[in-house]
């Protein structure tokens, strides 16, 4: 038989009030919160307190969600903070008339937007003879840019980075899905880059990168043309783009550490080379890429 004594009686988590463990899980992160969650019933009540998920959410998230036209709605299906938590970190809100979209990372809770090709800066993009704006199923927006042909591609993003997390490192994306094969970025280098505008570390944060991989990567040239490949494709070194989950591609523009405070405009950019380039083969093909 075992006998606790008073000092061990008083030590024990059953003595603390519901409120007090829940203020106490507002401060971990959303993981470590589920997780606790799981040691006792106490710390599963307190897990579900709004008062934990209160902290989790953005302090903005009110005047985030404002800007959707399906704000009421959203906050009308969410009966407590965890489930409205969990709503923004599943489906992404449509945001400012559906120029961005906004969602949650899901361990974190740190912001993340995505922006529509009508908040881009696209290089001709009014232009029908080389640009086509259409709807798209598959994208969360109501639009996307469909490239016909272009004599120079250029794709500028612009976002405020006090609407970011702070003290976050953040990555960019352009997202894209070919419609028939890539004739013309299947040898064509463009650069990318990611920073404030008008700081020194914006001519910095730049690369160069394939919209197609030409024999290696995951996505073989032959492959995306409809053709057998001629060898199995081998791991992606980074320079080529990376298959989504929602079936779209996305390159890598860059990193960027948001710190406290940080003010100004963010810009992500995507532009062709000048640099001549060598290539040894050309498939030519009817193509266009849809732009998100």
């Amino acid at each position: 038989m075992a006998i606790m004594s008073s000092r061990e009686e008083d030590m024990s988590l059953d003595v603390l009030p519901e409120a007090c463990i829940a203020n106490v899980l507002s401060f971990t992160c959303p993981r470590d919160a589920c997780r606790l969650s799981m040691v006792c019933s106490l710390f599963k009540e307190a897990e579900e307190s709004d008062v934990v998920w209160e902290r989790f959410l953005p302090r903005d998230y009110q005047s985030i969600i404002s800007k959707s036209d399906a704000s009421s709605m959203l906050l009308a299906s969410a009966s407590s903070k965890k489930l409205l938590y969990l709503m923004l970190c599943e489906k992404p809100l449509i945001i400012e008339g559906g120029k961005k979209s906004f969602s949650l990372e899901k361990k974190s809770g740190k912001k993340c937007y995505m922006l529509s090709a009508r908040d881009l800066t696209i290089v001709w993009g009014d232009t029908p003879t080389y640009w086509k704006w259409n709807s798209d199923p598959s994208s969360r927006f109501g639009e996307v840019a469909e490239l016909i042909s272009v004599c120079w591609l250029e794709i500028l993003g612009k976002i405020n980075a006090t609407m970011l997390s702070p003290a976050t490192l953040y990555t960019a994306y352009l997202v894209f899905r070919p419609t028939r094969g890539l004739y013309g970025l299947d040898y064509q280098p463009v650069e990318v880059g990611v920073g404030l505008v008008g700081s020194e570390r914006e001519r910095g944060w730049r690369q160069q990168y394939h919209f197609v991989s030409r024999r290696i990567g995951l996505f073989n040239r032959c492959r995306i043309v409809g053709m057998p490949a001629s060898e199995p494709a081998r791991e992606n070194n980074g320079q080529y783009p990376n298959k989504r989950e929602d079936g779209w591609l996305e390159i890598e523009l860059g990193e960027f550490f948001c710190k406290e405070g940080e003010d100004g405009e963010l810009e992500m950019s995507v532009q062709e080379t000048l640099e001549e380039v060598e290539y040894d083969e050309l498939q030519r093909c009817p193509s266009s890429s849809s732009v998100i």
